[in-house]
């Protein structure tokens, strides 16, 4: 009887001497990539890592990866503008992950548990930076970090810049504040507090002294209303107004106050009149559903009494018993970049309506006259280098937005730090592009309705100044982490590893890596990322 000859496919081995690799195209490749977050984040935070430390409940690790590129998580979770999540491919499957309430989170837990910043060995070089606001203590911050001396000159006698005298205490207690900065100054900062720079000349004296200057002055320049007479009694400045203690606020104000502007700052600016006890109207150029304020501003605003005037001009204001205004209906186009617009007048819509006192909150410009010509100017604001000086934050720029600042003090540090101590280790940028929302596997990030901040009882608020806004319970924070794609993240799931149909990878604890003998280039390793962390790439010998 013949022996039956056995299919070299059925062994009682193994099949490694099947080597199959040949076959293939394309090959897998493991990388992370960064996620559309990443990309819109004004600090370049790497999101998608941090919030798989909140899901695995290490806050200490979350908030050390948070706090590389950005030392102020409990400020910008409380404050930033959060074009992260505007960005999130979650919001095509159904809402985006709540990343600044997480931020908040991490931070918040950060500060209770008075976790601190180590300075860098010293390297015998040092760094003027002037002013004291969000982008002059992050350049602070990451220049200690590389050792490098620092000595901070401030105008005013308190650190935190728009954040302590432009950002009401509702928004944003001060006792965070606080506690961020500590961190910082207490990494060894030579401080000069009400010790302005007054001029371009003293600036390159600076320049002298030290081996490099960071120029982070803001806008200090109230922006002008034709037709409104700024020498009257009823009109008071906006940014003075939100500097002032409380008890200087009450007298700045009559009964009826009206806020012209329609963005964050007149916002706080009629929020804070609300807790006054002041009756308040807003008269914007925009239309309703144009306001530049954030969202959620514009609806506590709504909840807490501010009526709104919308695509309104004021044309002309009378002083008296009560000021009268003259003002009129108009059509808004915003132009191609930021600040630019134009308006139109609408026939036969002019109105009056009365009020006590007049804030105008349009926004601030630029001092370009103090600084001459050391750094030059780039339209509204100063040059970004001149030597061995920077610029940066709100002198330097138009976005206007605290989580902006800070990412551009993070790198004009950065470049100081590759010039004067090139061997302290910096974090690199994510490689590659974006990762679309088609490279992620929704099958395996199930429906879940987004965490929302609780807010302050409605009642309560206008009785003082405490915060709004409330924090995540951690059990929220946790399962809103876990709705988080971790877009170009791995997560160590082990889904290629099971589903190769070749068993062409091998775990390698921590990773992955991809046997080229045998992987045919199917792509079904691709196709079961739920993080998009995989890619095929074409095979070239």
């Amino acid at each position: 009887m013949n022996k039956q000859a056995l299919s070299p496919l059925w062994t009682h081995l193994t099949s490694e001497g099947n080597r199959t690799g040949t076959w293939r195209a394309a090959l897998p490749r493991y990388q992370d990539q960064p996620s559309p977050c990443l990309g819109a984040c004004p600090v370049s935070g790497r999101i998608a890592t941090w919030i798989g430390h909140v899901e695995d409940g290490d806050l200490r690790a979350a908030w050390e990866v948070l706090s590389d590129n950005n030392p102020f998580p409990a400020i910008a979770g409380r404050i930033c503008h959060h074009p992260c999540e505007t960005a999130c491919n979650r919001a095509q499957l159904d809402e985006t992950v709540s990343i600044c309430a997480l931020e908040r989170h991490v931070g918040d837990a950060a500060l209770a548990a008075g976790w601190g910043f180590a300075a860098g060995p010293e390297r015998g070089v040092s760094v003027a930076v002037i002013g004291g606001g969000p982008a002059g203590l992050s350049a602070a911050y990451q220049l200690r970090r590389a050792g490098i001396a620092v000595t901070l000159y401030e105008a005013r006698e308190a650190l935190g810049g728009l954040m302590r005298y432009g950002i009401p205490s509702y928004r944003l207690a001060r006792e965070v504040l606080e506690g961020e900065i500590a961190r910082i100054t207490a990494m060894g900062i030579d401080l000069r507090l009400g010790a302005g720079v007054e001029d371009a000349a003293a600036l390159e004296a600076l320049a002298e002294a030290h081996d490099a200057v960071f120029l982070a002055t803001g806008a200090s320049l109230p922006k002008r209303l034709p037709g409104l007479d700024y020498e009257a009694g009823f009109v008071v400045d906006s940014a003075a107004f939100l500097a002032a203690p409380e008890s200087e606020q009450k007298a700045m104000t009559g009964a009826h106050v009206l806020v012209i502007g329609g963005g964050s700052a007149a916002m706080d600016v009629a929020r804070t009149a609300r807790r006054l006890g002041r009756r308040v109207t807003v008269m914007t150029l925009e239309p309703e559903g144009r306001l530049p304020a954030q969202q959620v501003e514009l609806e506590e605003a709504a909840e807490e009494g501010v009526a709104f005037i919308t695509g309104a001009m004021l044309k002309a204001a009378e002083g008296g018993e009560t000021v009268t205004i003259a003002a009129v209906r108009v059509t808004f186009k915003p132009g191609e970049t930021r600040g630019q617009f134009s308006v139109n007048e609408i026939t036969d819509s002019a109105f009056t309506l009365a009020c006590d006192t007049i804030i105008p909150a349009i926004g601030q410009d630029a001092d370009l006259a103090r600084w001459g010509t050391v750094l030059g100017t780039d339209g509204p604001v100063v040059g970004r280098r001149a030597g061995r000086i920077r610029a940066g934050g709100d002198v330097a720029s138009m976005e206007r937005f605290v989580t902006h600042a800070i990412g551009m003090g993070k790198e004009a540090a950065r470049e100081i730090i590759a010039e004067l101590a090139p061997d302290a280790p910096l974090s690199a940028p994510l490689p590659g592009p974006l990762v679309e929302y088609a490279r992620i596997n929704t099958a395996y990030h199930p429906g879940h309705p987004r965490a929302r901040q609780p807010s302050a009882p409605l009642p309560k608020r206008l009785e003082s100044f405490a915060e709004v806004q409330q924090p995540l319970p951690a059990e929220a924070a946790r399962r809103e982490a876990e709705r988080c794609f971790s877009c170009g993240t791995c997560i160590h799931c082990d889904n290629c590893y099971l589903y190769c149909p070749d068993m062409a990878i091998t775990r390698l604890f921590p990773g992955y890596e991809v046997k080229t003998d045998y992987c045919k280039g199917c792509g079904l390793c691709v196709a079961e990322c739920p993080t998009g962390a995989i890619h095929m790439r074409e095979d070239t010998p």
